[in-house]
């Protein structure tokens, strides 16, 4: 399974919140950290403040904070409200669902098994797992604020 863009930003700058979480975090500085796209991040920004992962303020001071502790943010839950639906396969999608096959094939029920099980893995871990290592993480995304 591939992971869009759009979910692999949204991890991204959970893990940059995640690395110092007592501080308040841009847009700008987390696109400059990544080297990807303000706008790419102002829309992955958007969904996941209203999933509520993210807390945000606007103006002067503003920023983004963890909307939640990282222990109560599982990855699985994360990826599946950024990739929505999971349809591996045309059949999935009822309206492009074309397949002569599809009254006999087996093969919907053992992709929808190996989906679940991608996500229910997945949800093993949290944010708190997978940014244990911190001062590593903090050393690599702070790097360019403290030598600019």
């Amino acid at each position: 399974m591939k992971l869009t863009q759009f979910t692999d930003y949204s991890l991204r700058v959970l893990i940059y919140l995640a690395t110092d979480p007592e501080r308040r975090a841009t847009i700008a500085e987390i696109a400059r950290a990544f080297d990807v796209s303000e706008s790419h991040l102002t829309k992955v920004v958007h969904h996941l403040s209203k999933c509520q992962y993210l807390s945000t303020v606007r103006g002067k001071g503003g920023g983004m904070v963890l909307g939640r502790a990282p222990s109560d943010i599982r990855i699985g839950d994360v990826v599946q409200s950024t990739e929505g639906a999971s349809m591996p396969a045309e059949c999935f999608d009822p309206e492009r669902h074309t397949c002569v096959i599809d009254p006999v094939c087996l093969l919907r029920g053992a992709l929808r098994e190996a989906t679940q099980a991608f996500y229910a893995q997945l949800n093993h871990y949290t944010l708190a797992d997978i940014t244990r290592n911190r001062a590593a993480l903090h050393e690599v995304l702070f790097f360019h604020r403290e030598t600019a």
